[in-house]
């Protein structure tokens, strides 16, 4: 069984043998439940290595750090970037080799910067001068990217509005280091999560070109490294790019790149948000203004915390195969009224027990989960973990 049959099956209302896994795994570990296929995560990793050939793929941890993933990844020849002491552990305790990870936080602790390079890790990212002259007590260890910031209001997330220097400052900040005797390695960018479109990473990537130029230019030493960051669409609606597609104009500002210069990227909710699904049981129900409520043992609070931040969009299904639909509400357990996960969903009546199943729960879900209320927070298990099936559907 793998979470792609279930979603194609669920799709294509084809749904016996998924719905009997399904129950199954309900019943063998309980509910709420998120079940994370690996074989999606192998199959997600590839998809993106074809759409950008000769880029080294870092998996960025944050939207689901899980030591599965993080070996399914490792066997695959992924390269790894942490922004925290926990996600280095993580990745220490997996037995990820050091010179494949970078840390890519921008501001940091000189605790931080110790307990990383104490593991191995030696490639850190700046944005400002602050936080260049933190490293000069590390200057012979260290090799530090320069984030850029490209604003981006035509994203889910804009990660530039936090942390980024304006282009024209690179230049001062790459002065700076020079004079302190810190290095240099290469320039950095994130334009922002579930972009429509490769065109923003393509322009950022030819005003990184002009930057470098601008450093040679300078009499400073050439820069080695692009890291073009993540934000790589994923599915949640059907209007999404295909990754190849999505990725051609980036490929074009690539290929005007030096063939010195090496890139890099930080793909996260690509890899992992197609790679599991949830399962919820229905708690309870009342009719209340004309709609069924149908109260879930997870929640806004648990597993569908992004719909809170995130503005994911989830795709929820029941195995119930009856054709007529009613207008309903499906709520989570905790006591807060803000706790709605649908509002208006088309459901046949549920009955108290029957299983809700969500897809594309992958990021940011789980890890932002919390046991409010003292409702547990969902079980997460890993299937295909060490098995490859080559008929995955491909995205």
């Amino acid at each position: 069984m793998s979470v792609t049959s279930i979603i194609s099956a669920i799709a294509e209302n084809n749904l016996p043998f998924d719905s009997e896994n399904i129950e199954s795994l309900a019943s063998r570990y309980g509910t709420p439940l998120m079940v994370l296929d690996c074989d999606v995560v192998r199959q997600q990793f590839r998809n993106l290595q074809q759409a950008l050939p000769n880029v080294d793929l870092h998996y960025a941890l944050k939207p689901l750090p899980h030591p599965a993933v993080v070996s399914t990844l490792l066997a695959e020849g992924a390269y790894f970037d942490l922004a925290t002491n926990g996600e280095v552990d993580l990745v220490s305790s997996v037995g990820v080799p050091a010179d494949r990870t970078i840390q890519t936080h921008p501001i940091k602790r000189d605790s931080d910067i110790k307990h990383a390079l104490s593991y191995g890790c030696n490639v850190f990212v700046v944005d400002n001068v602050n936080e260049l002259e933190k490293f000069v007590a590390y200057k012979d260890d260290v090799e530090l990217l320069i984030r850029v910031s490209f604003p981006n209001a035509d994203v889910l997330a804009d990660l530039s509005k936090k942390f980024g220097c304006k282009p024209e400052a690179a230049l001062e900040i790459a002065k700076r280091a020079f004079e302190i005797g810190v290095r240099i390695k290469g320039l950095s960018f994130h334009v922002g999560s579930q972009t429509k479109t490769g065109d923003k990473y393509a322009t950022a990537v030819r005003r990184c070109i002009d930057i470098m130029n601008e450093v040679v230019d300078f009499g400073l030493p050439a820069l080695s490294t692009l890291d073009i960051g993540g934000g790589f669409p994923v599915q949640y609606t059907p209007d999404v790019l295909p990754i190849s597609i999505f990725c051609k104009p980036i490929r074009e500002a690539l290929a005007e790149l030096p063939e010195t210069v090496r890139v890099i990227a930080e793909p996260g909710r690509y890899i992992v948000a197609p790679a599991v699904i949830n399962i919820a049981s229905v708690m309870g129900q009342s009719d209340r203004n004309g709609q069924t409520w149908y109260y879930l043992d997870d929640g806004i609070y648990g597993s569908f915390s992004g719909l809170m931040f995130d503005e994911a969009k989830y795709q929820t299904f029941v195995l119930n195969s009856s054709q007529e639909l009613f207008s309903s509400v499906l709520a989570g357990p905790t006591c807060d009224s803000i706790d709605v996960v649908a509002e208006q969903i088309m459901l046949p009546k549920l009955s108290n027990g029957e299983l809700v199943v969500t897809t594309m729960m992958g990021a940011y879900t789980c890890c932002t989960a919390t046991d409010f209320n003292f409702f547990k927070r969902a079980e997460v298990i890993a299937i295909n973990e060490a098995v490859v099936f080559e008929d995955i559907i491909t995205a």
